[in-house]
């Protein structure tokens, strides 16, 4: 596939649709020959399997609950988190390369730090498979400072589209390293979030522009690593699950499931807010199936949602490599 075809073709898409480019681009026709023996995992609350005190970013219900895990199952392997001797160094709130995080948390390790940590006591081998998802906590403090009321609507689109292109800089930084297997994840379109309801920002407001110029720009930025990189599409997929909820098994795409709320700060969206890394089956909505809710909070999945998308990209890792 030409270099500048595929450039013109994710300039022109700017969407979700050209999130597909890539992940086409050097696709495997016949039998997955890959057999990873190792995954390793970088980003924020979306991949977050228990960095602190093992809590996770949905509902904390002993199930594999996190995309993250669900690959890790499909192949029959481990992932643990950093902190306890594993090689997932995902951490709620990240962001991918500012501190403070979303929750106002200065020591909380960006995306370019866990990558710094890893490389610092290991390497990338032949059979790892790295996977990065970021971007969600990146947005959530950029819609913070633009409440707050210390920067504009278009700083913040501006700034999302940097936090973008420092993601891809990340991305080519670990296949330069020798990962020969990257799977990564942008945000998914956070004006389909409960919390963008909240705010007055549905789909197609403030939170889908930052989300979608976020990726575009991710993707503009890994073009030419098609060989080892493979984007799987949370925003594509999360658009469809959320649009057509009921044909994915749910009930209830617009409600957080969880009744957390955190006095604190929380995600990253105010303080007094449900916050999932606090959920567990024992906080839920009365009477709820936590099964058939898309949301645990306002802006992160169920352990439900959470194992399709795993599966899903698990699928597409699947039929590339």
């Amino acid at each position: 596939m030409a270099v500048n075809w595929l450039r013109r073709s994710v300039l022109a898409a700017a969407g979700v649709s050209a999130a597909l480019l890539l992940a086409g681009c050097g696709s495997s026709t016949i039998e997955s020959a890959l057999k990873p023996q190792r995954l390793i995992s970088f980003g924020d609350g979306f991949s977050d399997i228990g960095q602190v005190g093992g809590a996770r970013y949905t509902v904390n219900d002993g199930s594999v609950n996190n995309w993250t895990l669900q690959l890790a199952t499909t192949y029959g392997l481990a992932l643990t988190p950093a902190s306890a001797g594993g090689t997932s160094y995902a951490q709620g709130n990240a962001r991918v390369t500012a501190h403070p995080d979303a929750a106002g948390n200065a020591s909380t390790p960006t995306v370019t730090e866990q990558i710094d940590k890893f490389l610092a006591t290991g390497n990338f081998k032949e059979t790892d498979v790295v996977l990065i998802g970021a971007g969600a906590a990146d947005i959530v403090a950029q819609m913070a400072a633009v409440t707050a009321g210390t920067q504009t609507p278009e700083q913040m689109l501006l700034n999302a589209q940097q936090a973008g292109r420092d993601l891809g800089a990340q991305v080519i930084r670990t296949t330069a390293a020798g990962a020969k297997y990257v799977v990564v994840a942008g945000t998914y379109n956070l004006g389909r979030s409960p919390w963008a309801t909240a705010i007055g920002q549905t789909d197609g407001g403030l939170l889908t522009q930052a989300s979608s110029k976020f990726n575009a720009a991710l993707l503009v930025s890994i073009v030419d690593q098609g060989a080892k990189v493979l984007y799987v599409d949370a925003a594509y997929y999360f658009n469809l699950l959320t649009a057509s909820h009921s044909s994915y098994a749910f009930d209830n795409a617009t409600t957080a499931v969880c009744t957390s709320v955190d006095t604190g700060p929380g995600i990253g969206i105010g303080a007094a807010q449900v916050n999932s890394a606090l959920c567990t089956a024992s906080t839920l909505l009365p009477g709820a199936d936590s099964t058939k809710y898309v949301f645990a909070d306002t802006v992160y999945f169920t352990p439900a949602a959470q194992r399709l998308f795993g599966t899903y990209a698990y699928d597409r890792l699947h039929a590339r490599w």
